[in-house]
């Protein structure tokens, strides 16, 4: 069934559930389908539909019984007539044929699911708990506005990194400028709290698995595409993939891309429809193509079209669908990426044109991302706020602020060389706060936060050293600067973190950015390891130790043990293995015989997007189990991370790894997994353990247990893994 059952919007199907329908029933249906008028049928008591769950099949739902349940049958979006596999039929030996299947408006289907989610947990191979299932949204969590919405979110229900990757060509000087230009307009487009976008190099394209971790492919570049990475994201496309072309000389379905030299460059009038039909009129910049159907072929695009309005309507927005799981495409040859500003715009005349049609061209640029199945919500950029100077412990606060004296300048700052912090007592808002230069309010009387609640913080600390002196901002570019200029000299023993509600800038592994909307418990983390000390000598183990100790700051508190929270190697937080809900990034600097080091962390309490939250296994297991466990809060699991995080380092030190590894093997989702070395094409090996450094360690059969390394992708840390050399 996973090539035939085709779904509104995108949707893929979650669960397959076998029904048999009784012969009287299959009459019933059919006689009503010859009625016109046919109503929609009301639920009854009395069902008689039988469920057999079955382990070879499914019966085929067809025309008729999409009648019957009040659906009148339609052609899938997008799909051109007769286009499907040739041979496939019905219960009756006449043709398969698709329709839309909205099961959020169908009772008949929501309860069959709904009574058979038993049956197919048993047949799991792990009793996993479901996600809530949102019926507003579509593959990439966009809210579907006929279907009823829950608590008005969304929830990414393909458990993908929400990356916008874009490919602007050949690594060169132009092609960054394209990039940086590509960049500014979606990001103005898009919710910047649900996606990154990042720079796809041809390089990376070539050999990185970024095809299962993006949500969009969007390409921007004139260049021909070498034949090879062509194929990869005809690939791309095949496995349900989007994609967006701007200005592109990217094509496929039948559609050629033809130079027109009269338009290049020029400003003309364009006339695009929207999914529902609507139009939009606008100025545009052309790039001087268009697009063309190939000699012989017969197309059937998707909703969205767009054309010039001159003589010959060139056609220069097309939407393409491809292939049976929903891959789609949006080409356009006319420059959406743009600003009017643009050094390409030749006169004032075509400038005041474009500035006329900018909120259109934003609009047609929104209609085209919503469709891809992205959210263009928009929410500002919040300004950034001072920070606030507590402590978690009265006694502390006295050499606190004595040894602050002795240590700011005469204009009471500590700078560094990434950032000035100006120790004020109080802070008024005109003055200016930017990411170099923030106040820090000292008089603690003044603080009262919504997102962080200092008893709760202090009643759930029980360390002796970590967290106590805290740098709280509710709006700050990224934890892991603020302690830059205090870190060597600040006395280790007053325990310093840096918390904030919401960051702008939040930084992940490598080059990749981290998302901190509202909800994400957000921290940087202060602490010195002596060189030669049992961890001192095992550094890699510290993000092991961090990610550990969020995972059972949860599970441990009683009631709590079963929400399926888990660590990935190296340095990520889970629901099972399904989803990222957060992750540890780890700083160190050797001065000396002691390490500095700041363990940057980030996980979601209570925000569904971009991916999942805590809380959101807390409410899902509430409903699967009857159970009444509270939500969580942020300010309390920092706490607790903290006392369970010094414990285990106290641990570490006394009696090394394995006083350790059996809390994190029992909370890691890698036991037994098989992963290739190498390559896609290079041989298994499956996942044994750790080394006595914290690395990963594989059995290859036949083989002796080796040790391997990431081979520095920035999207799969357990793809392509490969074997040091060896000396």
């Amino acid at each position: 069934m996973e090539d035939r059952l085709q779904m509104d919007n995108g949707l893929v199907p979650q669960k397959i559930v076998s029904v048999h329908l009784q012969d009287s029933t299959l009459k019933e249906v059919k006689d009503q389908a010859s009625n016109k008028q046919a109503q929609i049928l009301e639920p009854k008591p009395e069902s008689s539909l039988e469920i057999k769950p079955e382990q070879d099949g499914m019966e085929h739902v067809g025309r008729d019984d999409l009648k019957a349940l009040g659906e009148e049958p339609k052609q899938r979006r997008g799909s051109a007539s007769g286009s499907e596999p040739a041979g496939d039929s019905d219960r009756g030996g006449g043709p398969v044929e698709h329709y839309h299947l909205h099961l959020s408006s169908c009772h008949e289907c929501l309860e069959l699911e709904n009574s058979t989610i038993e049956s197919v947990k048993f047949a799991s191979a792990e009793n996993i708990p479901d996600l809530p299932y949102d019926y507003s949204s579509s593959l990439e969590s966009v809210a579907d506005e006929t279907g009823p919405e829950r608590e008005g979110r969304r929830v990414n229900l393909t458990g993908k990194a929400p990356n916008i990757l874009l490919y602007v060509g050949s690594d060169s000087q132009e092609a960054l400028g394209r990039f940086q230009e590509v960049q500014s307009v979606l990001a103005d487009c898009v919710d910047v709290d649900s996606y990154i976008l990042y720079h796809l190099l041809e390089e990376s394209a070539l050999k990185d698995p970024w095809t299962d971790n993006c949500l969009l492919l969007v390409i921007a570049t004139r260049e021909s595409i070498p034949e090879v990475l062509y194929q990869k994201f005809m690939a791309y496309l095949s496995q349900g993939g989007k994609v967006l072309g701007l200005s592109s000389s990217f094509t496929f379905g039948g559609f050629q891309v033809t130079s027109k030299g009269v338009l290049r460059k020029t400003v003309q009038n364009l006339v695009f429809s929207k999914a529902d039909q609507s139009k939009v009129k606008l100025s545009v910049l052309s790039s001087g193509c268009r697009y063309q159907e190939g000699p012989g072929e017969r197309l059937s695009p998707g909703g969205l079209q767009g054309h010039l309005e001159n003589e010959d309507k060139d056609r220069m927005i097309v939407h393409v669908p491809f292939g049976t799981h929903g891959g789609e495409a949006v080409l356009c040859q006319v420059h959406l990426e743009l600003p009017p500003s643009s050094d390409i715009v030749q006169t004032p005349e075509d400038f005041n044109l474009l500035k006329s049609s900018n909120l259109r061209r934003y609009e047609v640029l929104r209609e085209i991302l919503t469709t891809l199945g992205l959210s263009c919500d928009m929410k500002q950029v919040p300004a950034l706020t001072p920070l606030y100077l507590l402590s978690a412990a009265e006694e502390i606060r006295d050499p606190l602020m004595q040894w602050l004296g002795k240590h700011v300048d005469s204009e009471g700052e500590i700078k560094s060389s990434q950032l000035s912090l100006r120790f004020v007592s109080s802070y008024v808002s005109e003055v200016e706060i930017t990411p170099s230069h923030i106040p820090v309010v000292t008089d603690m009387e003044a603080f009262a936060s919504e997102n962080f609640n200092l008893e709760i913080y202090r009643q759930n600390l029980q360390t002796k050293q970590l967290g106590k002196v805290i740098l709280f901002a509710e709006v700050t570019p990224t934890t892991m600067c603020l302690l830059d200029g205090l870190m060597f000299q600040m006395p280790q023993e007053m325990g310093l973190i840096a918390i904030a509600a919401r960051q702008t800038q939040g930084k992940g592994r490598g080059r990749n950015a981290w998302l901190s909307p509202t909800g994400c418990a957000l921290s940087t983390l202060l602490i010195s390891i002596p060189l030669r000390s049992q961890l001192g000598q095992r550094i890699p183990f510290v993000q092991h130790l961090m990610s550990v100790a969020v995972v059972e700051a949860v599970r441990s508190i009683p009631g709590y043990q079963d929400i399926n929270l888990r660590v990935k190697w190296p340095n990520d937080i889970y629901y099972s293995d399904l989803m990222k809900l957060g992750g540890v990034l780890v700083n160190s600097t050797l001065m000396g015989e002691t390490f500095y080091i700041l363990i940057g962390c980030g996980f979601n309490v209570t925000n569904s997007n971009p991916t999942i939250c805590i809380n959101d296994l807390i409410t899902e297991y509430n409903k699967q189990h009857s159970a009444a466990l509270k939500p969580l809060r942020a300010d309390y699991l920092i706490a607790r991370v903290l006392t369970v995080l010094e414990k285990l380092i106290d641990a570490f030190q006394d009696k090394g790894p394995n006083s350790v590894l059996p809390l994190y093997y029992r909370y890691w989702v890698h036991s037994g997994q098989q992963v290739r070395l190498g390559g896609p094409e290079g041989p298994k090996a499956f996942i044994a353990g750790l080394d006595d450094s914290g690395f990963l360690q594989v059995h290859q059969e036949g083989s002796e247990v080796v040790t391997v390394h990431p081979d520095g992708n920035s999207f799969d840390m357990l793809r392509n893994l490969i074997l040091p050399r060896r000396r």
